[in-house]
Formats: structure tokens, sequence, C-alpha cells
């Protein structure tokens, strides 16, 4: 994949504050003329850069969610045995291997705090997990 050009980062970031800029809007804002947009924007898709394009829907499920980040530390040889453990865990929207000091990165969301409360005892309660930490994630800024 080629390196990102300084324009390329910054037409990335108004496509994901809004996918559905038009192309003349976008070459004003980023200085530049409507075909260098609609170059860069075809020559990103062709080289994966940006792999798709969506509508993003607020669900107001999603607003009534505890959501979180836990990482978890995993003792010894037994990430594999966590990680399929994990995977039964409906209120699991993502599970990350990571490298430093914690091993996994888990994204959440659960209906209210008391199953919140009771994802984080069954987690802890897996063996081979030594220890967790979790944030609340209070308000999205960007996604």
């Amino acid at each position: 994949m080629e390196r990102l050009t300084d324009l390329d980062k910054r037409l990335l970031s108004a496509l994901r504050n809004n996918g559905r800029e038009p192309i003349a809007t976008l070459a004003q804002m980023l200085g530049v003329s409507r075909a260098t947009v609609a170059k860069r924007i075809d020559r990103l898709t062709a080289s994966g850069v940006i792999v798709g394009f969506t509508v993003r829907v607020r669900d107001q499920a999603e607003i009534d969610q505890v959501r979180a980040v836990s990482v978890i530390e995993v003792e010894g040889r037994t990430t594999d045995h966590v990680i399929r453990e994990l995977r039964g865990f409906p209120e699991i929207q993502a599970l990350h291997t990571t490298n430093g000091g914690w091993d996994l990165v888990v994204e959440s969301s659960c209906p209210d705090l008391v199953a919140f409360d009771d994802m984080l005892r069954r987690i802890r309660g897996i063996d081979g997990i030594v220890n967790s930490e979790s944030s609340l994630l209070l308000s999205s800024v960007m996604r």
C-alpha cells in the first residue's frame, strides 16, 4: 500500500466526518480542484484504503446502552482458551489481541449497569484471566 499524503489524510478525515459530502464541497474545503478530489477518492478506493461507503444510523437502543472498553491480562498460554470463552458472551461486540501490558481488548455493550457488572463478574471468572480493567464510554465524539 502506498504512503498517504497530507492531502489524502485530510480528505479521509473529511469523508469520515461526512461520507456524503459533495466532491465540489470537498474540493473547496481542501483547496484543490474537483478533479483532484475525484482522482484521490478513486485511487484510495482502488488501493484498498477506502473499503466502502456506508450510512451510519443512530440506533436508539445504542444510546440507552452501557458501552465499555475492557483490557484483560491473560496468564501464560491460556489466551486461546480465554478467547474461546469470551466468544460466547453476547455482550461483547469486538475482541482484539494486543501487545504491551494487556493481552486482550474487549468492546462491550450492556442494557444497564447491573448487566455490565454481571458480565464483568463472568469475565473475571474465566480460568486464565489474571487481571482486567474497564472504562465506560460516555459519549462518542468520532466514530
